[in-house]
């Protein structure tokens, strides 16, 4: 019995080196080559169980697609978030395993916001990223902030649309696709779930959960609440986070067709931040440098951090009324952004790069030099969303009429301050700007904008025969910014105006069910982006007409197999884009240059296969091409192959799982010697055990234990700034950490 244990340990080992090593060996060779069920309405994350049981395919797969889908998608379920995510994982951190999706927290899991996240070579802010179906984002870029909302204990799954979804898919940039996370639903029965964790760099957690159940008296309403406190002294130096969040979750039916929800949250964050690091500085103070402790540095911790605050509050009603079903939600979301900055990280003068230092200070009627003065500046970001969205759909037989409308309206404001931290934040005046109150002279940038969305839609589901699935629809958008900045970026008058981005966006979609477990479809749709707010902050104020709104035209085509042995997806795409614009290297802003248009295609696979009835293999592969006009850099954070491997085991008592995501070179567009800056390739593996000791220590107890970059892979992985003098700022790979939990019920 003894040996035999051996051998069969022995083998599994080897199964895993050889999976690991022959997805190693396809990403070097191409390198070198320079149901679950039912996804419902594009955007929604909702996800109809067909109740998989433990240890199923079905149900440990990492990432799999829908039977019911139109479009490549990867579902991540409950069961892979609660075993495998890191205690302060973001939703970022998470969807690191799906196909095409290149993500690394450069402060360790959850410590810091991802750093040029991209799928199929789309950048954060040419995708949606929704939360109960509802959009949310930074309309100043369409950017979004990983550390700021909802934290993954809440999250009941995500689902990464790698597409512009039909014509019911609403949000910012249907563009490049939608992460779409959806919140957990409260528990039928009651209880108390505190929960812990600690590990490397001081990270801990606590927290707990108190659900309701279903309460008769009340309804049959059921709720749940949440509160979580992370904090983390970061893989990189002096580079700490706190943060808290607490969310609420109530559902009540109102008879037998109607049923309410109420969600809110709110999240608190300090962190400071670093932009990245020269090679010299890694050099002379270790491969872990990110913010300095001498004050008399740009980068000095304290003059580097972020004060967020944010929440998000939504009542949503569903119900039918004969053969119409109505789905409305009114929601708000906040965030509300100070920010400081040493030199001139926040966007200001230099582009956004650390300057020399020495400042300029009014004293009196005088202005006086300080030559050795640290500068900086403060940032104020503050916006709050309001809106509504309408779904409405009538059965007709086989066939289904969708209708709906989405409206959203944003104000912002904005404001960035020259100062000098040497004299405790005290007025910077930059040489140069001359206005007649000097006050204004250590103003960057002051101003507002309104944005207003409006989406309306409309599409048919054609059922010709029980296989057949074909949906015609179109969509209307329109995006109107009015912007009014009376100073921007050291210049008066600044910038003000008013235009209406808006375009009809058709989408046809077919799907051809083969039999319960294997499905085809195939996409033809388009997707659309309003110019991001820095293309029309220029001074002289530009025309907003001038300024074209970016468009997609998709092609798509999949497969898709599910049961509970085998889940399996596969698919092609080529993407046509249209007045593209790409990120250039701006210091802690996001900066952006027109590159006309870029063509993307590539191939995607993923697939989990149950080997043994508590063993399960998994990997992903994906091929992302793309091909840029003349004279432009290369896109940021772009593999031309990527992919995962690895093994899971799940017998309801022990869970681990022992994956590896690898990611071939890509390019940065920071340039290093005239040349962009060329990244080679990594594999990061991590480890995930748990243990249900609940005979000993009662019902729901779990113990886990997490390594991640279980072989301590090195190296510098991206850049996207460079200092004063044009040295490149790296940012490198975490080194292997741990973590141990607890969750239990009282």
């Amino acid at each position: 019995m003894r040996n035999t244990k051996r051998f069969k340990q022995h083998g599994m080992a080897q199964a895993v080196a050889t999976v690991l090593t022959l997805l190693g060996a396809q990403m070097a060779l191409a390198d070198t080559a320079v149901d679950l069920g039912a996804v419902g309405t594009a955007g929604t994350g909702t996800v109809k169980s067909s109740q998989p049981q433990q240890g199923d395919a079905n149900y440990e797969a990492p990432t799999q697609p829908s039977l019911t889908a139109t479009e490549p998608q990867s579902i991540i379920n409950q069961h892979y978030i609660e075993q495998n995510a890191a205690p302060g994982a973001n939703y970022t951190d998470i969807i690191s395993i799906a196909p095409s999706v290149m993500s690394v927290d450069p402060n360790g899991p959850g410590g810091m916001e991802t750093q040029n996240i991209t799928i199929r070579g789309f950048q954060d802010g040419q995708y949606n990223v929704t939360f109960d179906g509802i959009p949310i984002g930074d309309t100043n870029d369409f950017t979004h902030h990983s550390t700021s909302y909802f934290m993954n204990q809440d999250i009941g799954n995500i689902v990464v649309d790698r597409g512009p979804g039909d014509a019911s898919n609403i949000g910012y940039a249907t563009f490049g696709g939608t992460v779409a996370i959806a919140s957990k639903n409260p528990s039928n029965t009651a209880g108390m779930t505190p929960f812990g964790a600690f590990g490397t760099w001081n990270t801990k957690l606590y927290g707990a959960q108190f659900d309701t159940g279903v309460q008769q008296n009340y309804g049959d309403g059921k709720a749940y609440i949440s509160y979580k406190n992370f904090t983390t002294d970061g893989f990189l130096t002096d580079a700490g986070q706190r943060r808290q969040n607490i969310l609420v979750k109530f559902e009540r039916p109102l008879g037998d067709e109607t049923t309410v929800t109420f969600l809110a949250m709110g999240n608190k964050l300090h962190q400071n931040v670093s932009y990245g690091t020269t090679l010299d500085q890694l050099q002379q103070n270790g491969y872990n440098y990110g913010l300095s402790s001498n004050p008399a540095q740009q980068n000095f911790y304290a003059d580097n951090q972020d004060n967020i605050t944010t929440d998000i509050e939504y009542l949503a009603i569903k119900s039918r009324l004969g053969t119409w079903k109505i789905d409305d939600k009114v929601y708000t979301y906040a965030y509300y952004h100070q920010g400081f900055n040493g030199g001139a990280l926040g966007g200001a003068y230099g582009i956004g790069q650390y300057t020399a230092n020495g400042t300029t200070l009014l004293n009196g009627n005088t202005l006086t030099s300080f030559p050795n003065d640290v500068p900086g500046n403060v940032l104020n970001n503050n916006y709050r969303s309001f809106g509504n969205i309408l779904r409405l759909s009538k059965e007709y037989d086989r066939d289904v009429l969708d209708m709906g409308m989405w409206i959203d309206r944003q104000s912002n404001d904005k404001s960035l301050y020259e100062v000098d931290w040497t004299q405790n934040g005290a007025f910077n005046y930059p040489a140069g700007n001359g206005y007649a109150n000097p006050l204004q002279n250590n103003i960057d940038t002051i101003g507002s904008e309104v944005i207003t969305t409006l989406e309306p839609y409309v599409q048919y589901e054609w059922k010709p025969t029980a296989s057949w699935t074909i949906t015609p629809g179109v969509k209307y958008t329109s995006f109107i910014r009015d912007v009014n900045f009376p100073i921007l970026n050291g210049h008066n008058p600044g910038s003000e105006s008013s235009h209406d981005y808006a375009k009809f966006l058709p989408a046809l979609t077919a799907r051809y069910g083969v039999n319960d477990h294997w499905s085809f479809y195939s996409q033809y749709a388009q997707g659309f982006l309003a110019p991001k707010l820095q293309l029309l902050q220029k001074s002289p104020p530009v025309d907003p007409s001038t300024i074209k709104p970016e468009s997609t035209t998709n092609y798509q085509v999949g497969t898709s197999w599910s049961d509970n042995r085998l889940v399996l997806g596969a698919d092609a795409y080529k993407i046509l884009t249209y007045n593209t614009t790409a990120t250039v290297p701006c210091g802690a802003a996001t900066c952006y240059q027109p590159v006309s248009n870029i063509d993307y295609s590539g191939e995607e696979f993923e697939g989990t296969f149950r080997l043994l009835k508590s063993l399960s293999l998994y990997a992903n592969y994906a091929v992302n091409n793309y091909t840029l006009p003349s004279g432009v850099s290369p896109l940021n954070n772009v593999p031309h192959i990527s992919g995962a491997a690895g093994v899971i085991y799940d017998d309801r008592i022990i869970y681990g799982s022992l994956i590896a995501k690898s990611v071939g070179g890509n390019y940065s567009n920071v340039s290093a010697s005239g040349a962009p800056l060329y990244f080679g390739g990594y594999t990061i593996t991590n480890l995930n055990l748990g243990y249900k000791p609940e005979a000993y220590l009662g019902k729901n107890t779990r113990l886990g234990f997490q390594v991640n970059n279980l072989f301590n892979r090195s190296g510098l992985y991206t850049s996207i700034n460079s200092d004063f003098n044009g040295n490149p700022l790296y940012y490198v790979l975490p080194e292997r950490s741990y973590m141990m939990s607890l969750t239990f019920s009282l």
